[in-house]
């Protein structure tokens, strides 16, 4: 299928997750309604708060993972697609979960999933330092997904600031790229737009990029603008910093072909040496 209409929801999780879930309820019936065949949803979807040690208090194996078998019934129900965003993990491998995304199929069946590489340790413009590899798990592989709609590049969040990952993604066949997010209030107004639009620009691809959005528990604030863009780098569809809203926006896959012969980036590799030159002049002494 080259045309169809996809849905990211802008949620403002709290700790309770069934009022989470009844939210994503909703919205998921309100896109399917309005005719989308793909709904997104945003990391930490169903469950967000400040506390690490809180978060994992949500962390579940998969087989019994009431959140994803919740989802998966919503897919099931409306016969969508669901991008579940990304929800807390216990894989059995180490005692740290990993922050995973899933997509659901039509008849509620996983048929890819993946853990978030890219850690997000920082230190925010207000001092607070964010340090995730404590937590959680980072994830080792980059997963690509081919579907009935359309190929499928999967990431989460801060992934978004490693534009290698998306090329990587891009030049393994994604027509679309996954960027479910919980971005940071204080980085968002100067990053998120731009690395967005930037990471469609250099693959010509479409971002799908739902988001969560105000206040949340443990004085911790996100910045919503869910966003969905196409491969020339436009905004589609924008839900600035409303909460508990879906954006919509048609899907042309002829686009993405289009877009990479106007620009073929992904197919230029030109190998180069890098060179580091010192110019600082040693001060010459007087005689």
């Amino acid at each position: 299928m080259s045309r169809f209409r996809a849905g990211c929801l802008q949620l403002n999780p709290t700790d309770d997750i069934e009022r989470n879930l009844a939210a994503i309820e909703r919205l998921v019936a309100e896109a399917t309604a309005q005719g989308a065949e793909l709904v997104c949803l945003p990391e930490y979807a169903s469950f967000l708060v400040r506390s690490a040690r809180i978060m994992k208090s949500s962390a579940y194996p998969e087989a019994e993972h009431p959140v994803l078998q919740q989802l998966s019934a919503a897919a099931r129900r409306h016969s969508i697609w669901i991008m579940a965003g990304s929800i807390l993990v216990l894989d059995g491998i180490e005692d740290r979960p990993v922050n995973r995304s899933y997509l659901i199929g039509p008849d509620g069946q996983s048929v890819a999933y993946y853990d978030k590489i890219h850690m997000f340790d920082v230190v925010l413009p207000d001092g607070r330092e964010l340090r995730e590899s404590a937590h959680y798990c980072p994830g080792a592989s980059a997963r690509v997904v081919e579907t009935p709609l359309g190929i499928f590049g999967l990431s989460i969040c801060y992934d978004l600031r490693f534009p290698h990952l998306y090329r990587a993604l891009a030049k393994a066949g994604a027509e679309a790229l996954f960027v479910p997010a919980a971005f940071t209030a204080q980085t968002g107004p100067a990053h998120w737009e731009v690395l967005l639009r930037a990471r469609a620009i250099e693959t010509g691809a479409y971002v799908l990029a739902p988001a969560t959005t105000g206040e949340h528990p443990g004085d911790w604030q996100t910045y919503g603008h869910a966003m969905i863009i196409d491969p020339w780098g436009r905004v589609l569809s924008s839900a600035g910093s409303e909460a508990n809203t879906v954006i919509l926006a048609d899907v042309d896959l002829a686009e993405v072909a289009k877009a990479r012969s106007r620009i073929p980036s992904l197919t230029s590799n030109p190998d180069f040496r890098l060179d580091v030159v010192n110019s600082k002049l040693k001060k010459e002494t007087a005689a």
